[in-house]
């Protein structure tokens, strides 16, 4: 993996990470756990999406959204077992 393709990675899960924290509300990390929350989600974005047949598009924006998608999906499964089933 090139130096470049970390930079790529570790900018779309801060970015995908403050996007699910601003959508989902009290779920604030930091900058770090912001990338680690987007970088999980995008795996979950990217295991889930097609298998619902959603195609987010290509390069860097379809890389944000799916990533995104997929990281409001894990704040929304924390927020349930860290709560109870109580949203």
């Amino acid at each position: 993996m090139s130096g470049e393709t970390l930079l790529v990675i570790l900018v779309v899960g801060a970015i995908a990470g403050w996007l699910a924290g601003q959508i989902v509300r009290g779920f604030g990390f930091g900058l770090i756990a912001n990338i680690g929350v987007g970088i999980i989600g995008a795996l979950i974005g990217n295991w889930m999406l097609p298998r619902l047949g959603i195609h987010a598009g290509a390069g860097m924006i379809g890389a944000i959204a799916t990533a995104t998608l997929g990281a409001i999906v894990l704040l929304l499964v924390v927020g349930v077992l860290r709560r109870g089933s109580r949203w």
